[in-house]
């Protein structure tokens, strides 16, 4: 019987928006929670304000070889750049990976498109909208993607790639007890040696890799 991949979506938006639900008491002072999700599917980045859209607008997001990372981070920087690829506003994201963040783009032809090196880029005058009403430290929640985390499909893994489904490989590492310390979405030394150890553990062929099949053993990926 031929075998169809299936690849494991989690739910991380649900969870970022489930802080949001409760709305907080009109004589509360408390300020409002909010909450960026960006839909890589829809090409649209939404803001939540105590669990409610109040402003969408219009993205572009990374290229097939230079992905949006998938995840739940939050805004940890921000600085205004002279007009530039990065507009006039840049937030950046917490992602442990690499450096990426939401700014707005001098192409704004390529809104709709996968076009980036996986930041997510907003027309210069939204971006402007957006910048002044996202403190530090506002959830970003980044969804979709034709395969989840595990981006643009189960690549084979090895030492020196990063991304959300290295990350993924970490979970499943840490969850069996062959890795320790978190998961930082870096394929480092420590995450090699673990590799090594569960292809040994599940009766693979020796390796420092983590190919489809080591993926599929460790529940990463689904065969039906």
């Amino acid at each position: 019987m031929k075998k169809t991949l299936v690849f494991l979506l989690p739910l991380v938006l649900l969870a970022a928006l489930a802080a949001g639900q409760r709305r907080e008491s009109a004589a509360a002072a408390a300020p409002p929670r909010l909450l960026i999700w960006v839909d890589l599917d829809a090409k649209t980045l939404t803001l939540y304000e105590n669990g409610e859209a109040v402003k969408r607008y219009p993205i572009a997001s990374g290229a097939r070889d230079t992905p949006s990372p998938i995840g739940v981070f939050r805004v940890s920087s921000r600085f205004l750049p002279s007009m530039s690829g990065f507009g006039t506003r840049f937030l950046g994201l917490s992602v442990p990976w690499g450096s990426y963040g939401i700014h707005g783009t001098n192409k704004p032809e390529s809104i709709g498109q996968n076009a980036s090196h996986g930041c997510i880029r907003m027309r210069v005058g939204d971006m402007e909208s957006l910048f002044p009403l996202i403190p530090n430290g506002t959830q970003v929640a980044i969804t979709g993607g034709p395969y989840g985390p595990l981006n643009w499909g189960g690549r084979t893994l090895q030492e020196g790639d990063r991304g959300a489904d290295v990350r993924q490989l970490q979970l499943r590492l840490i969850q069996r007890g062959l890795l320790r310390g978190g998961a930082d979405g870096v394929f480092g030394p420590a995450t090699k040696s673990a590799v090594a150890a569960a292809r040994k553990e599940l009766n693979l062929s020796p390796g420092v890799q983590a190919d489809p099949l080591l993926q599929e053993k460790l529940g990463m990926i689904l065969f039906e």
